[in-house]
């Protein structure tokens, strides 16, 4: 059974954190709200990328943006981490239900009792 949709479109979320300076601004944002200024400061490349990796994350739903005055102020968002924690949690239980049902019909090798484990 394939892990329950919710509000999450995953492919857009992972082609989102596919980028490493993407998953490091996700990670910047995660616990504070900040400046696009002050993400930028912890990268080596232009503003104007930082604010193009902001737009990809902000589209992907991962993060929120909120204007103060003339400054934007970026957040990760708590709904589509929720979400996206749920998908992979789906994902990993389907794994292990699976190596389950694996193990379950499996027959003993030749000389091995079912018991013994």
């Amino acid at each position: 059974m394939p892990p329950q949709r919710s509000g999450l479109d995953a492919d857009v979320v992972f082609r989102a954190l596919a980028e490493p300076r993407r998953r490091a601004i996700l990670s910047l944002v995660a616990s504070v709200e900040l400046p696009a200024g002050k993400i930028a400061e912890h990268f080596d490349v232009s503003r104007s990328a930082i604010s193009q990796h902001l737009q990809v994350l902000k589209d992907a739903g991962l993060i929120t943006e909120r204007r103060d005055g003339t400054r934007r102020l970026y957040r990760a968002s708590e709904v589509t981490l929720v979400e996206l924690r749920t998908f992979l949690e789906g994902l990993w239980r389907q794994s292990f239900e699976l190596a389950r049902d694996v193990l379950q019909e499996t027959p003993p090798h030749k000389g091995e009792s079912a018991a013994a484990g």
